[in-house]
């Protein structure tokens, strides 16, 4: 199955030279970029949240293979959507669906259900693609599309996720797509946000889901990320780092209605 690009030319340049040199310019050289177990980055237009991502994606190892984690916005398809076999698409060209990591996702993962309606048109794995392409040519992928959830089920999609990749035996980056505060004043959101990424830096899951919800903090992947930590943790994972936050504001001037970006890697 192919996945055409269903947001090229609206979060990010359909052209394929033009979005080259866009991402040469969001991605800072980097001669060291370090190995981690997964990262959380943002998914907005790339005017917008860019260069958050690409000081994120400079900065970490791109193995052959990654699982890109998103939330899926507009409610159509499986609850836990893998999507099948096949390659998605971007100007950049097609990077291959990783067949036997997607067996081994099923297999371990009693929640996750093949599905490519919740993919079809759903943004925030897309545009994470372009980055992973740009610096790894050769990337294949497996890509979950994910709604919202309790964390007792989040956390067993996390084990299982973690016990495929052991036994796929290579390197997998698990990529959590995700915007943070959304539409409120830029110290209203940093406030927020804060809250959350004191939870995610303290690799904690529940404690990530719980606070979202109890303050009202409308980080759109709040679910992917507590999945990949949930996973990373099994994986071995121990610290995690901020690498940039921002907010649309930064951009536009205008900080009186905002979206929060921000950029965590996870080792």
């Amino acid at each position: 199955m192919q996945r055409q690009p269903a947001v090229a030319g609206q979060f990010y340049s359909g052209s394929e030279e033009k979005l080259r040199a866009t991402l040469s310019q969001l991605i800072p050289d980097n001669t060291s970029p370090i190995p981690v177990k997964g990262i959380i980055s943002p998914h907005a237009g790339y005017i917008y949240s860019g260069a958050i991502a690409g000081q994120l994606f400079g900065r970490v190892t791109i193995p052959g293979t990654v699982l890109i984690i998103g939330p899926n916005h507009h409610g159509a398809g499986e609850a836990a959507a893998l999507y099948p076999d096949g390659e998605w698409l971007t100007p950049l060209g097609g990077s291959i669906i990783n067949s036997r990591l997607n067996e081994l996702l099923l297999q371990h993962g009693r929640y996750l259900r093949i599905d490519s309606i919740a993919h079809k048109s759903e943004h925030s794995l897309e545009v994470q693609l372009p980055f992973l392409q740009y610096l790894r040519p050769d990337v294949t992928i497996s890509a979950i599309c994910i709604g919202h959830g309790d964390f007792a089920p989040l956390r067993d999609i996390g084990h299982g996720i973690a016990a495929a990749i052991r036994e796929f035996g290579e390197d997998v980056l698990i990529v959590a797509s995700s915007d943070m505060t959304h539409y409120e004043s830029a110290d209203s959101a940093l406030r927020k946000d804060e809250m959350a990424l004191e939870r995610a830096l303290a690799l904690d899951g529940k404690g990530l889901l719980e606070v979202c919800r109890s303050q009202k903090i409308t980080m759109c992947g709040v679910v992917p990320a507590t999945v990949m930590i949930e996973a990373a943790i099994q994986l071995g994972a121990s610290k995690a780092e901020l690498v940039a936050y921002g907010s649309s504001g930064d951009v536009t001037g205008d900080n009186r209605q905002v979206v929060g970006y921000a950029a965590l890697t996870v080792s």
